[in-house]
């Protein structure tokens, strides 16, 4: 049972890790962009404008019986 509890915590370790290398990319991203591009309040995100949903919104409400 040990292993299990020892795989677990790898893998927790190396998500958190890729987790922070993501973020560490994104704020050089953003650093890179900044002097020459838009201000940063434009780069916050917005109310989903411009995602690609691909699951259908209801039209109608039906009542269920």
């Amino acid at each position: 049972m040990a292993t299990t509890f020892q795989k677990r915590q790898k893998e927790m370790k190396r998500l958190e890790k890729a987790r922070d290398k993501a973020e560490r990319r994104a704020q050089k991203k953003l650093i890179e962009r900044t002097p020459g591009g838009p201000p940063i309040e434009a780069l916050e995100p917005m109310d989903n404008e411009g995602l690609d949903i691909d699951f259908p919104i209801p039209s109608v409400v039906e009542p269920h019986n």
